[in-house]
């Protein structure tokens, strides 16, 4: 089968990221003697430099870590909780009933500087001036930009000149939009990382209390004083007005990152870990719940058949998380029940010949609640959408966050998937003088009470962000994720079946075409929905095509090459692979 390169074999690291500096740096790490971690966290650090309209400081991280010496795999949760200040009544008082996309009501606490700070201290072996050193020089000396960073900001420079102004001082150099291609350069970024690793080394020679140091300067010194400063003033956000925020110094200095179990279901020899209901990740899981009662691999995996019974079961696991999913520490989440053969064998029933225009999630007594709707279709969003939400590498010039992802394995056997988002440039104003903007995960949040996923101080927004690990006949295997929103755990599921049931090596299985599902509510503020709308890339044959709009699906084609962001890395008997997405031109695979 052709690919769009080759899949990248070797024996002492490899690195898969969705841009090729950010590998470049994480396979340098490892040369350096630096392990998976270690490489994790300074490719982690490149990606907010280079993929600013991604990820940035302020945003999240949860990743998934394996540990070979122990043999202990490890959900680490970077995702920030809602502001004390963040009730439904502050909200309503203010005449929302959605909170709203972008600014600081929808500000939660950054999670990701802390995240990657713990797995370095934990797992790691460098120091943080080390793993810190390749993205402070790009912030410092300059990255060259890819042309959708410079688009994006393009589409909010009004926003940036007319009302948030300490963004068009960072990302608006000489009063201009960037050039792709061209050095840009981050001051206020790269002082601020100095003067935490001033503060860090000062405090300390040693390693770990250089680290927690660095902690401390985040979440308790000066960088939670200048976000504490700004949000009490006001900011124009996605509701059309400005609103001033509630997320506080306070806040910052009563939250860590922390680690999880996983959860876990097996398919086919494989095991596949992944996070909480607090994220999508279950989804994934279900799906694989569904579908292993139906003989998939005699399917054509580009065939009709295959693309309506794998959609088919997206809407049925995308219901439930709707219906059940939400902070385990806020509600009770029937999690066995929903990953049971029991309630699976139920739900595929449903899965019949037609498209579905339904949306159908199943029941467990004493569990779940209704799902709000909105009554907005994807074709009604309003003009300040713009900088909302968190969706496919963009197919139709909206202007929306997105998300990295960095996998890696060492000669050691450790292995990192790490899904960084957040911190969007165009989703909040820049904290002035830090360089960076805050996270706007609170728009995940409903406004009504009752539900799994309510509004609540201390609470984790249901966040779509979804690494994945896998183990094979209960070795560990595979690291593997992409960005997109509600399209993470549709195009996860589709290339690991792709892999796991049909052979494609891990290239194949990244270049093949994709498609995804808009039928359930977004988790991004304005949260629609498009019942049956199904979106595949027109690489498809046409007689797919053809078939799946017999079907009932309400079809749209993408750009042939318009369908996830995966990275992929994997280990077996010594030989240790990895795959990039080739989409948007940017993901790239190293190892040796």
């Amino acid at each position: 089968m052709f690919t769009t390169r080759p899949e990248i074999t070797g024996t002492f690291g490899v690195v898969s990221t969705t841009h090729w500096l950010a590998s470049a740096v994480g396979m340098a790490i490892l040369e350096r003697g630096g392990n998976a971690f270690d490489a994790a966290v300074a490719a982690g650090m490149t990606l907010q430099v280079a993929e600013p309209h991604m990820n940035g400081p302020g945003g999240d991280l949860p990743a998934i870590l394996y540990r070979a010496d122990i043999g202990n795999a490890q959900v680490l949760c970077g995702q920030g909780t809602a502001p004390t200040g963040a009730t439904i009544a502050h909200y309503r008082g203010l005449g929302l009933d959605i909170v709203p996309g972008t600014g600081f009501l929808a500000a939660v606490i950054p999670g990701a500087f802390d995240a990657w700070m713990l797995m370095l201290r934990d797992h790691g072996t460098m120091t943080l001036r080390q793993v810190l050193e390749p993205a402070l020089g790009y912030a410092e000396n300059g990255v060259p930009l890819v042309p959708r960073v410079c688009d994006t900001i393009a589409q909010v420079r009004d926003m940036f000149v007319d009302e948030w102004t300490s963004s068009a001082d960072v990302f608006l150099p000489g009063g201009s939009v960037p050039t792709p291609g061209r050095l840009f350069v981050n001051r206020d970024l790269a002082a601020t990382w100095r003067r935490i690793l001033d503060e860090a080394e000062t405090a300390d020679g040693d390693r770990v209390r250089q680290i927690e140091a660095a902690r401390g300067t985040f979440y308790r010194g000066f960088v939670a004083e200048a976000i504490d400063r700004f949000c009490r003033s006001e900011a124009m956000d996605s509701s059309g007005r400005r609103h001033a925020g509630v997320l506080t110094g306070q806040d910052m200095a009563g939250w860590q990152a922390h680690y999880e179990e996983p959860l876990t279901y097996d398919f086919h020899g494989h095991t596949v870990l992944k996070p909480g209901p607090w994220s999508q990740g279950p989804v994934f899981l279900q799906q694989l719940a569904l579908l292993k009662g139906i003989d998939l691999a005699a399917m054509d995996p580009l065939g009709a058949d295959f693309v309506h019974t794998v959609t088919e079961s997206i809407k049925l696991a995308y219901a439930d998380r709707e219906a059940f999913y939400g902070d385990p520490k806020f509600v009770e989440v029937p999690v066995r029940q929903l990953l049971s053969d029991a309630y699976n064998d139920d739900r595929r029933r449903l899965i019949g010949g037609d498209a579905s225009l339904e949306l159908r999630p199943g029941t467990v007594d004493g569990f779940g609640g209704a799902i709000p709707d909105t009554g907005i279709t994807a074709t009604q969003a309003s003009p300040m959408s713009a900088g909302v939400g968190e969706p496919t590498v963009a197919r139709n010039g909206e202007t929306r966050g997105d998300t990295v992802h960095i996998d890696v394995i060492d000669r050691f056997g450790n292995m990192v998937s790490a899904m960084p988002s957040g911190g969007w440039l165009q989703s909040s104003p820049v904290v002035p003088g830090l360089g960076f903007p805050l996270p706007t995960r609170a728009q995940m949040f409903w406004l009504e009470e009752g539900l799994p996923a309510s509004l609540a101080p201390c609470k984790r927004p249901r966040t779509t962000l979804s690494p994945s690990l896998a183990f094979r006949d209960g070795l560990p295997y595979m690291a593997f994720g992409t960005p997109g929103g509600d399209g993470q755990d549709q195009w996860q599921p589709i290339f690991f079946l792709r892999h796991v049931l049909y052979g494609m090596n891990l290239q194949e299985a990244i270049d093949a075409p994709s498609f995804h599902s808009d039928h359930f509510p977004s988790s991004f503020y304005p949260r629609q929905r498009s019942p049956g709308r199904l979106v595949v890339e027109s690489r498809f044959p046409d007689e797919t095509q053809a078939d799946l709009k017999a079907r009932g699906h309400r079809l749209e084609l993408a750009p042939p090459w318009s369908e996830g962001r995966l990275c992929a890395t994997s280990q077996d008997k010594g030989l240790l692979r990895a795959g990039a997405n080739p989409r948007a031109m940017q993901g790239y695979a190293a190892g040796r």
